[in-house]
């Protein structure tokens, strides 16, 4: 498997490569150069198979030139033998045609677990093997953070420096962030929001001089291919459950930088019979936008109940427009040059076919809650502020009785607990055992002024690795 960047002028390379790499050198983001082919008679096969197995079924062609297979299982094993959970991603249905895939069963309580859990083992397999010391950088809207720091604290070979925008995150991902003692774990609070951190990572980047010479950056957003790699997985679960490949299925999924989504995507590329994907935004509903207008437009972001999704850029958004301008390298360079000058607009023939499988619908604050407290009256059952966005743009989808539609449950409730009593639900989310204590906890933390030269001056002083 070889892997392209979507803007055309950076080199091809191997997944190992690409692991390594996040950020390719012309800007773009890393893609596949094909996608493997799952059948109907390959997905039917796929039922029964816990999740470490269905893992290792749908990631194995992305990865066989560089890991051997009983390598790739015992690594599986490891990452999902964390979740709490023995199904992994659970599903509860709360209507008759509605179902949520529970993704916050990871050790931070959050879906990237799934992904973070295994970039870091991957990480430090390549590593030791390599004999090679990296560096991660990575920027946060709540729990991507955590999620790094828990999936690669345990490797020797890694510096991590994750920014967040200060005062911008709950309680719960700040302390999930901040409490994890390493001398190689660095919190830093930027005086800016999400999109300032984003674009300070991609900056870095872009010119990577600030680092030692014998030091490479390793990106842990969703500009790293592996991330998109592993949440292909659950789409997989998750239908097959729902008796796929027999019957089309429908996602729902809270989306802010369109990784997640775009992992489901891939999945429909790959042979998933899936009926529809609904973008589910908040306020900062630049994807929504997207798909009404046709423009893809920055707007001044809004701080929301639903902080992990309060993003204006959506990153992941370039890899699939590469597909949709026929994986036109050139084409996508043009287009990202002219949104960094301001706002873009895309050819009939690319809307056309966004809107033959999207969908998108917008939820406010006040529609946010009201879904919260709409499923715990009639199920008595719990969202989280970003699930219920997901939920209200399910319930809103205009698709036929017969399709089941899951909506990706994000994270867990006791990460937003001010979002729950705003909501008016008569009863408190309590935080799992492992986590009970979480509140006691010393935090270590660094804020800084919202300047790349600050950011980038921290780092290069405090490389322990």
């Amino acid at each position: 498997m070889k892997y392209i960047s979507t803007r055309g002028q950076a080199p091809t390379l191997n997944f190992e490569e690409v692991l390594l790499t996040g950020l390719a050198s012309d800007g773009g983001l890393y893609v596949p150069e094909t996608l493997p082919q799952f059948s109907p008679a390959d997905i039917a096969e796929m039922a029964g198979m816990n999740y470490a197995q269905l893992a290792q079924k749908i990631i194995t062609p992305f990865v066989e030139d560089c890991i051997p297979g009983p390598d790739l299982q015992a690594i599986l094993e490891e990452t999902y033998a964390e979740f709490r959970h023995a199904a992994v991603a659970p599903m509860v249905q709360i209507a008759s045609n509605q179902w949520v895939l529970e993704l916050f069963h990871g050790p931070t309580l959050a879906f990237k677990d799934f992904a973070l859990q295994l970039l870091g083992r991957l990480l430090d397999y390549v590593l030791e093997r390599k004999h090679q010391k990296v560096v991660i950088m990575g920027a946060t809207s709540g729990d991507t953070g955590s999620a790094a720091i828990e999936g690669c604290k345990r490797c020797n070979n890694i510096d991590i420096f994750i920014l967040h925008p200060h005062g911008r995150v709950s309680d719960v991902q700040r302390k999930q962030m901040t409490t994890v003692v390493g001398d190689n774990i660095h919190n830093l609070a930027v005086q800016g929001n999400f999109d300032d951190c984003q674009a300070m990572v991609k900056a870095s980047f872009n010119d990577r001089s600030f680092l030692p010479a014998d030091r490479s950056l390793v990106a842990v957003n969703s500009i790293n291919w592996a991330r998109i790699m592993a949440q292909i997985v659950y789409y997989f679960y998750a239908a097959v459950a729902l008796g796929a490949p027999a019957r089309k299925i429908a996602f729902s999924v809270p989306t802010g930088n369109f990784g997640d989504i775009f992992a489901g995507y891939l999945a429909r590329q790959m042979g998933l019979p899936v009926e529809r994907l609904i973008i589910a935004t908040n306020s900062n509903d630049v994807l929504h936008r997207v798909l009404t207008t046709g423009t893809y437009a920055r707007q001044t972001l809004e701080h929301t109940l639903s902080p992990s999704m309060d993003i204006s850029v959506s990153s992941n958004f370039e890899r699939l427009l590469f597909d949709l301008y026929g994986r036109d390298g050139a084409a996508i360079n043009d287009l990202m040059a002219r949104f960094a000058d301001g706002d873009i607009s895309f050819n009939d023939q690319a809307m056309s076919e966004v809107k033959e499988l999207f969908s998108s619908y917008r939820v406010d604050d006040a529609q946010t809650c009201a879904q919260m407290a709409a499923t715990w009256d009639s199920c008595e059952y719990m969202l989280d502020p970003h699930s219920a966005i997901g939920v209200k743009a399910a319930l809103n989808c205009d698709l036929p009785a017969s399709v089941p539609v899951v909506t990706l449950a994000t994270a867990h409730p006791a990460k937003f607990p001010a979002a729950v009593k705003t909501a008016g639900l008569d009863d408190e989310p309590v935080l799992p055992h492992h986590l009970r204590d979480l509140f006691d906890r010393p935090e270590r933390s660094e804020v800084l002024p919202n300047e790349l030269a600050a950011v980038q001056a921290f780092m290069a002083e405090n490389i322990n690795a």
